[in-house]
């Protein structure tokens, strides 16, 4: 599962510094500046850092958590530079008025009372007294003389007057940024141009119209079955209960799943039949159910071995040649993909029905014949549920007794993000089977 879905894998630097940009490398700043002068504050955005960071380094998806903490680190950073300029400022800005004479200094003449004794010359309001430190660090005191003689005050100043405006520009390529990566992430990704071999452009809106096909002619209890990928889609645009969405933690289940779309169609059906009304497909070639069908069978064979037996890329599961292996012609997906549109591929009518095509040919509808009501009554029976207590709105739904048979053949599975749980020495060695395989190329 984690191979299949990029957001699974473990985090590159490129994709912390995609999501993050500027702050990927102002955030360590201001994390190392929170070890000096600590505070309850500070400690708190160490540890928020640290775990953080820890969670989100196991899988790509999870850089949202650093989001916030990276926010408030870089906000240090930022704040510790803005006051060293301020303070160069306001110290350069002092010499410089005593020098022309608008403030007085220490060796002006003192003051005469009015009783004609003298008295010191106060300090001039405003006036601002050297740090004993440097960049908030304690240092030697020869450092400490040089960095506040007046000459390297004022470079300071200077400098870091020309770096605020830097970073003004800069802000705004990063408020860009910002802005477009926001459009980006927020731009539905089910309706999309496209051409057509005239060269005329077309909007594809063939996934909505699919789910809108649900919502409109399929019973309101009817039940789904798809990839995970499309589950949110089809409950919250085609109203209606999906087999599985992308909460995809049980592992077992997705493979599944994939284990009755890889499967030969009867005995695909046979399963099918008892937890769904319809099942739903991509088609119409480049990310469809085909092109992912191979991780299909990979996520199904480490829960079911014999799907693919001693081989973790299941191999036996493709083309070859342009050509479908035996397993791949002979699998519900692959029938349901191509009938009637490849030459000798049609799915027995005894078992589905095709209810719905799109337009373009990206979505296929079947419907499950033969659904087992007895099933289908005994899955809806909140008796047949496991609420955590009385009442609870969390209440896990069960398979369906036909299945026992099925589901006792399951291997538990622990995969590689599953950071919260006991390793398990079997699922560890599948994945470093897995792995060789892919280094030795498949």
């Amino acid at each position: 599962l984690v191979d299949s879905v990029a957001e699974h894998q473990a985090t590159s630097p490129q994709a912390y510094l995609q999501f993050l940009s500027d702050i990927y490398y102002v955030a360590p700043i201001g994390f190392v500046m929170c070890f000096f002068g600590r505070t309850d504050a500070k400690v708190f955005l160490l540890a928020y850092g640290a775990v953080a960071y820890y969670f989100s380094a196991k899988m790509s998806r999870l850089v949202i958590l650093l989001g916030p903490i990276a926010s408030a680190l870089g906000g240090v950073a930022l704040g510790g530079f803005f006051r060293w300029v301020v303070e160069s400022a306001v110290l350069a800005t002092d010499f410089v008025m005593k020098n022309i004479g608008f403030v007085a200094s220490d060796s002006d003449i003192d003051s005469v009372e009015s009783d004609g004794s003298k008295k010191p010359a106060k300090k001039p309001v405003g006036a601002k007294k050297a740090s004993n430190s440097v960049l908030g660090l304690k240092m030697p005191e020869p450092v400490v003389k040089l960095y506040n003689q007046p000459f390297f005050v004022i470079i300071r100043a200077v400098v870091g007057i020309a770096a605020l405006y830097l970073l003004y520009v800069r802000g705004q390529v990063f408020s860009e940024y910002c802005q477009t990566m926001a459009r980006h992430m927020s731009h539905p990704s089910i309706m999309f141009k496209g051409q057509l071999r005239d060269g005329s452009t077309v909007l594809v809106d063939d996934y909505r119209e699919g789910y809108w096909w649900l919502r409109d002619h399929t019973p309101e209890d009817s039940r789904v079955l798809s990839w995970w990928d499309y589950g949110y889609q089809i409950t919250g645009i085609g109203n209606r209960t999906t087999l599985a969405d992308g909460n995809t933690w049980n592992h077992e289940h997705i493979a599944t799943i994939g284990k009755m779309l890889v499967s030969p169609e009867k005995e695909a059906h046979s399963m099918i039949r008892h937890v769904a009304d319809f099942v739903l497909i991509w088609a119409g070639g480049q990310s469809d159910d085909l092109a992912k069908s191979p991780h299909m069978a990979r996520i199904g064979n480490s829960v079911f071995p014999d799907i693919c037996p001693n081989d973790p890329l299941c191999r036996s599961f493709g083309f070859v040649g342009g050509r479908p292996t035996k397993m791949m012609a002979e699998s519900l997906l692959f029938k349901l993909h191509g009938s009637g549109l490849v030459e000798g591929v049609q799915v027995n009518p005894k078992f589905f029905r095709e209810v719905f095509r799109s337009k373009f040919g990206k979505v296929r509808i079947y419907a499950v014949l033969q659904v087992s009501q007895k099933s289908k009554k005994w899955v809806a029976d909140p008796a047949n549920r496991l609420c955590d207590r009385p009442g609870s709105w969390y209440c896990p739904g069960q398979y369906p007794p036909a299945l026992e048979d099925v589901i006792a053949r399951r291997k538990n599975f622990a995969q590689l993000e599953d950071f919260n749980r006991a390793k398990d020495p079997n699922s560890k060695q599948y994945t470093d089977q897995y792995h060789k395989s892919f280094e030795q190329g498949g």
